[in-house]
């Protein structure tokens, strides 16, 4: 004998939530920002934390500075470790939700030194589920530093090509400054921005200005300054239009960026 459903009342009664009309009724120009000033900014681990004091110490400073009188949130990545541990799980033919789990790890390292670093500027160490506690923070002057790595971990689905996970730290910085309503998203690395090739391979490689998310999904790059997935998000993004590129290794990019200034690429949604 047959049973009832019990339900709720409410606009999605009975809906198994994956109907197309449904879906689609659910789409809107505009989200709720909780923080419409927030500038999230991703300090790369290969192209910068990697490189050690000279390089990170003038970005300290800089992105301390600027949080005096910005909101601003460092996201960290990995590095070179991150690509040590991938190796070896590689190797040891790990699948890649483990693989997402280990490289997690890393990234938190890095964003352990970065919030020793910043002290001085009110650093402080957050964790995925403080991100929810930032507008108390900044009300409290801090500096919140957290790592990239989505919390996919074990659940992290499998690529289209291999093992290596799709969503890394520059995917988990978008998703951070998506979900808080950023005013922008700025991907710190060791070159200047989007080249038509990896300029460190051929100096003859033509540097990209601006460019949106769809044509640099098509160019067909062999290689890309930031992940692919970050191009394949950006192209549903709500709250963030646009990306922005710059070289860390030169001072005052950042601040650039925060006043407007293209010194690097912008990736338009």
């Amino acid at each position: 004998m047959s049973r009832e459903r019990k339900e709720i009342k409410s606009k999605l009664k009975g809906e198994t939530l994956v109907r197309d009309k449904l879906l689609e009724s659910t789409i809107i120009d505009k989200q709720y920002r909780m923080l419409p000033d927030l500038n999230v900014i991703k300090v790369g681990g290969h192209s910068i934390m990697d490189y050690g004091k000279s390089v990170v110490m003038p970005l300290v400073e800089e992105i301390g500075k600027l949080s005096r009188s910005n909101q601003v949130l460092v996201v960290t990545g990995g590095g070179t470790r991150v690509r040590h541990i991938m190796d070896i799980g590689l190797d040891l033919e790990m699948p890649t939700g483990v693989l997402a789990e280990l490289a997690g790890k890393i990234s938190e390292q890095n964003a352990i030194m970065m919030s020793i670093l910043l002290t001085q500027y009110g650093g402080i160490r957050i964790k995925r589920d403080d991100l929810l506690d930032l507008p108390m923070l900044y009300r409290m002057n801090c500096l919140p530093v957290t790592h990239g790595t989505p919390p996919y971990g074990l659940y992290e689905p499998p690529p289209n090509i291999g093992r290596i996970p799709d969503h890394r730290t520059d995917t988990g910085a978008l998703l951070i400054a998506e979900a808080m309503g950023a005013k922008r998203c700025i991907f710190v690395k060791d070159v200047d921005g989007l080249y038509t090739e990896n300029p460190k391979q051929n100096k003859k490689a033509k540097m990209i200005k601006e460019i949106t998310a769809k044509e640099a999904n098509e160019a067909g790059f062999n290689d890309f300054v930031v992940e692919r997935k970050v191009l394949e998000l950006l192209q549903r993004t709500v709250n963030i239009k646009e990306i922005s590129i710059v070289n860390g290794h030169v001072p005052g990019n950042i601040s650039r960026v925060m006043n407007g200034e293209n010194p690097g690429t912008i990736i338009k949604s």
